[in-house]
């Protein structure tokens, strides 16, 4: 292999952040719930009280999920069994869905 036709680039080279981080923390609560409201992509905004009723259990299939990198990054940076708290928010969750109809 010809060694002049080899291009090296750092793993963050050429990656331009554009978000105005300024303006981001500027906004408040309600900017924020506006702007969730108008993407159809968001999902909707639960009571929080569904979040402090999660409970870790011990029976579990095996399955393969993809989940967002900064999601994954969360759970994993709070210590070890970050599948079973997973597991715990989604399962709070569904009972609070459940529960609201």
């Amino acid at each position: 292999m010809n060694e002049q036709r080899i291009t090296r680039r750092s793993l963050h080279e050429g990656r331009v952040n554009k978000t105005d981080w300024s303006k981001v923390d500027q906004l408040s609560d309600t900017d924020i719930e506006k702007a969730a409201a108008s993407d159809p992509d968001a999902a909707p905004i639960l009571d929080p009280q569904w979040f402090e009723d999660a409970e870790v259990v011990r029976s579990k299939q095996l399955i393969s999920i993809r989940l967002d990198r900064e999601v994954l990054e969360f759970f994993k940076s709070s210590g070890p069994s970050y599948q079973t708290r997973i597991n715990a928010v989604l399962k709070s969750y569904m009972r609070a869905v459940r529960k609201s109809g």
